[in-house]
This record gives C-alpha cells, sequence and structure tokens, in this order.
C-alpha cells in the first residue's frame, strides 16, 4: 500500500528539474522511497506502546501517571538529543549516522519484547530516543542537499505519508495482532523485522565523498541561531504542531477505547482510518505546494498558509472532538489529521530553505528539539491530567489552545521562507532548478 501511495509522489516536481545533484534521480527517488520507509518503521516503534497501553498498565499495575510517565520518556530523550544529532549528521557522513541510529531503535523494540519490569521498559525507551534522534535532523540534511525548493514540498509528503502510515498500520494491524497474541511477539517480529530495511539502505544511499554538494564545515555557531527570530517561530511552531501530533499518537487508543468505549478492533479500525486520511492528505499538500511554487507562487505565502490553516483546522478538531458525540468522533478528528499533515508537510520545508544545506541538520535538531518538548509534555499532562479528572476534555482543550498559538509563530514569528545569509558564510551553491533567494531573518 505504501509503494502504490508513493509512486506518483517519488516523480520529479516538474521534467526540466534534476532531482539531485551527484547522483541520478532514479537512485535518489529509491532513498526516498527507504527515507519513508524508515520513517514508518519510526512512528510504529514510538507508537506501537500505546496500543498495548492498556495490556501493560495491567500487567505492571501502574498508575495513569506512570504510564503517562513511560509514554513520555521516549520523547523527554529524543527531544534532548536533537542539537547533537543534528550537529552529527552535518559534520559526520549523514549515511552511516543514519545507519547506526536506525539499527539502535530496531533493536530497542525488539528487546521490549523480552522486558517484564516498569524500570526496565523505561529504560529501553530512552534507548529508543537515543536512536530515532538522528531521524530528522538527517532526512533535512538529505534533502536540503539533494532536492531543490519547489521539490521539498513533496519530499516531505514523502515523509508524512510514511508518518502517519506508521500509527495507522500500528493501530489497525498491530491492534488486532496485540489483541490475538499479545504484544510481546509484535514488539519482537517488528523489531527484528525492521532491520531488514539496513540492506537496500546500505546500497542504495551515496556516501558523502561521491554526493556532497557543499563543504561539511561551518561556521555557525549556536548564538547565531538563537539570533534569529524565524528560528524562535518555527521551534515554537513546531512544538505546538508536535503536541497535536503525539497526543495523538500516544492518547488516542486510550481515549476511544475509555472515553468512547470502542473495543480493540473498533479501536484499531477507527485509528487506522484517522492516520489513513492523514496520509492521503499528506500526499495532496506536498504535490500541491510544489505546484503553486512552480507556478510561481511565494514559497513564503505557500508554507505559511498551508502551516496557518493546517494549525488552525487541527485545533478545531481537537477542541470538537472534546464535545461532539460518539457518531462523529472519527469524522471530526479525521478532518483533524488530514489538516495536521498539511502543516507537517510544510513544517520541515521551511527549516530546510532557511537553513540551507551547511546548516539544515543543525536548525532542524533544535526546532525538533523544542517542539519535541511537545511529544514530551502532552503524554505526560494527558496522564495527570486524566488521573485528576478522569476525562479527556481538558487535555483535548490545552491542545488546542496551542494549535491555534502555533499558528500566529509560524505566520507571524518566522520570516521570510530564504535561505539565511549567515555571517562569515559564503552562499550555498544552488541546486539545479533553483532560485537563489536573498538572505533575511
Amino acid at each position: 500500500m505504501l509503494g502504490l501511495a508513493m509512486a506518483p509522489l517519488l516523480a520529479p516536481a516538474s521534467p526540466d528539474q534534476s532531482t539531485s545533484l551527484g547522483s541520478s534521480p532514479t537512485r535518489m527517488k529509491m532513498v526516498l522511497f527507504l527515507l519513508s520507509v524508515s520513517v514508518l518503521a519510526c512512528y510504529i516503534d514510538r507508537s506501537n506502546l500505546s496500543i498495548a497501553a492498556e495490556m501493560i498498565k495491567g500487567e505492571l499495575k501502574i498508575s495513569d501517571f506512570q504510564l503517562g510517565a513511560l509514554l513520555s520518556v521516549f520523547f523527554w530523550v529524543y527531544a534532548s538529543l536533537q542539537l547533537p544529532a543534528g550537529w552529527l549528521v552535518d559534520r559526520f557522513d549523514v549515511k552511516w549516522v543514519f545507519t547506526a541510529g536506525f539499527f539502535l531503535w530496531s533493536a530497542a523494540t525488539a528487546v521490549t519484547g523480552l522486558l517484564h519490569g516498569f524500570i526496565a521498559l523505561v529504560i529501553v525507551r530512552a534507548v529508543l530516543g537515543i536512536g530515532e534522534s538522528i531521524a530528522f535532523p538527517s532526512y533535512s540534511n538529505i534533502f536540503s542537499t539533494h532536492f531543490t525548493e519547489s521539490q521539498r514540498g513533496t519530499a516531505n509528503a514523502a515523509l508524512q505519508i510514511g508518518l502517519a502510515m506508521g500509527p495507522a498500520l500500528g493501530m489497525s494491524v498491530g491492534g488486532v495482532a496485540v489483541g490475538r497474541f499479545g504484544w510481546r511477539p509484535f514488539f519482537l517480529v517488528l523489531g527484528l523485522g525492521s532491520l531488514l530495511w539496513l540492506i537496500p539502505w546500505i546500497k542504495v544511499m551515496p556516501a558523502r565523498a561521491k554526493s556532497a554538494r557543499v563543504g561539511t564545515q561551518s561556521n555557525v555557531k549556536l548564538t547565531d541561531f538563537l539570533r534569529m527570530r524565524s528560528a524562535w517561530g518555527s521551534c515554537f511552531g513546531q512544538f505546538s504542531l508536535n503536541y497535536s501530533l503525539y497526543l495523538l499518537v500516544t492518547w488516542l487508543p486510550s481515549y476511544l477505547i475509555r472515553s468512547r468505549h470502542f473495543t480493540m478492533n473498533g479501536m484499531a479500525r477507527a485509528g487506522g482510518v484517522i492516520f489513513t486520511v492523514y496520509a492521503i492528505s499528506a500526499f495532496i499538500c506536498g504535490r500541491l505546494s510544489d505546484r503553486l511554487i512552480n507556478a510561481g507562487h511565494s514559497p513564503t505565502l505557500v508554507r505559511k498558509a498551508m502551516l496557518g490553516i493546517g494549525l488552525t483546522g487541527i485545533g478545531a478538531a481537537l477542541f470538537g472532538a472534546a464535545v461532539a458525540p460518539d457518531g462523529m468522533v472519527v469524522p471530526v478528528l479525521g478532518f483533524g489529521g488530514a489538516l495536521l499533515a498539511m502543516a507537517g508537510t510544510n513544517s520541515w520545508a521551511v527549516a530546510q530553505t532557511i537553513a540551507g544545506p551547511r546548516v539544515a541538520g543543525r536548525w532542524t535538531g533544535a526546532q525538533n528539539f523544542i517542539g519535541n518538548m511537545g511529544g514530551a509534555c502532552a503524554p505526560v499532562l494527558t496522564g495527570y491530567l486524566l488521573g485528576r479528572t478522569g476525562q479527556f476534555y481538558l487535555p483535548l482543550a490545552i491542545a488546542a489552545v496551542i494549535a491555534w498559538l502555533g499558528t500566529i509563530s509560524w505566520v507571524l514569528v518566522v520570516g521570510p521562507v530564504e535561505e539565511i545569509a549567515w555571517q562569515h558564510e559564503a552562499p550555498s551553491p544552488v541546486p539545479v532548478g533553483a532560485s537563489a533567494g536573498t538572505a533575511r531573518t
């Protein structure tokens, strides 16, 4: 199913543009497909614990707060390592940095199925966060280096499809598997099976010495980043986006079962539908954003419009889900998922363009560091409020307000979507088919 969805997405944005410099377009299409599969595995691995949350809670006899803490520990570790991960992928060959991270997070998933104690599960979720911390800085490094501005909507849409299909398959297939066979075999098969992905990745992904179009050294420092208004805007904007996303990734199964009285199979079907709608929207919005930019519309207008509409819409959907009747909750959340995908497809494209290829990994690392504080806060705050009130009304309302604040951040705080002229840095070479933008913050 992922392959069929990806086929038209992998086509170049326009016939006169090369997909990559230094490597054939066909090879980079395969790289893009593998990256989409990797983020699918990534999001199954980070969401699989929520699928089995009610079983684990009963087996380990832990409280709602402890369950929220267990669901959030991944995000605290993952977020705290974003800055060093961004430095690693900008400094060393992203091919091998990503290989090491993928191996570590897949192994951690497999080991989870063998553990029996709360503390052991906390530790292995921390290891999962270490491995996955290199993912999005690596994606941005690759896209900023090999894809032009008018191709990045499509490239990031490929990631968003994988991101959405991870929870969709996890809930629809994994939910049924966990209900029938238990959660331990699910983790073992998933972790060990994911390791097979490394075989084509090592073969297809070009090494930096053969493909890099920019130097690996950069004089940009963290203090330079902190002086950029656009950096602060994109960081809080990502926080708001991730808060909504990870609220759904971590607590949606429990919400549907507890508050809406779904069965395990009913939850699996409903969750699969919501995230499949997300994937379809990512495909449409990614292609649409690139077509609009190719037609001559400003990247600033296109990216900000989609971010603003997307976050405003997911806020409305989350607020609506708190009060909707049972028969409407899945359509309302599906609508929200479609708009969340619109925002997610464009948020990373903004970072990749503004930072430029020399700094894309570090900018993404910083943006993801702050952004994933939202991922860390959402599950534990939800668990705390759920333990105090027994209801999901307040957690959903808080997420809605945070999403609306994110709209303000992306639209008004982030400056023009053009590459920054970093002080003491020579301009980055422009990929084939791209236009050189003026450098402003």
